[in-house]
C-alpha cells in the first residue's frame, strides 16, 4: 500500500554557484562523505548535489514531516546499487520515524534536464 508521495525539484545552477563559491560548508552539511565522494568526481557535480537534494526533499514531503522532529540531511543518503540505480538509505531518526509508521519501501527516481533536477520518492507500507 502506498503511504506517501514526494516530488522536488531543484535549480542545478543554485549548486553550481555553492561549488564555485567553494561554499564546501554547505555542502558537508547536507551531504554524507559517500554521496560528497560519488558526486565530486563528476564532470557536472552540481547536477549530482541538485538531484541528491531534490531526494532528501522528496522524501520528506513523502513522509509528511519536513526536516523536524530531529532528522537530519545525513539520516537521507542517496546510494547507488551495483546497477547504478539510486536508492535511499535512511539512518537515524529518519528511519526510527520511517519504520515507527510501519513503512517497508522507499521507492526513489532521480532525473536532470534543462538546469534543472528532480526527484520522486514513492513510500510503501507492507
Amino acid at each position: 500500500m502506498i503511504s506517501g508521495i514526494g516530488i522536488d525539484t531543484v535549480e542545478i545552477g543554485r549548486f553550481r554557484r555553492f561549488l564555485e563559491d567553494g561554499n564546501q560548508a554547505i555542502i558537508a552539511r547536507i551531504f554524507s562523505r559517500e554521496e560528497r565522494d560519488r558526486c565530486s568526481v563528476r564532470k557536472d557535480a552540481a547536477s549530482c548535489y541538485a538531484a541528491r537534494f531534490a531526494a532528501k526533499e522528496a522524501f520528506l514531503k513523502a513522509l509528511g514531516s519536513g526536516l523536524r522532529d530531529g532528522i537530519s540531511w545525513h539520516d537521507m543518503e542517496v546510494v547507488n546499487n551495483e546497477s547504478g540505480k539510486p536508492d535511499l538509505r535512511l539512518t537515524g531518526q529518519a528511519h526510527k520515524i520511517f519504520t515507527e509508521r510501519g513503512l517497508g519501501t522507499a521507492f526513489l527516481s532521480l532525473s536532470h534536464d534543462g538546469g534543472q533536477a528532480v526527484a520522486v520518492v514513492v513510500l510503501e507500507a507492507p
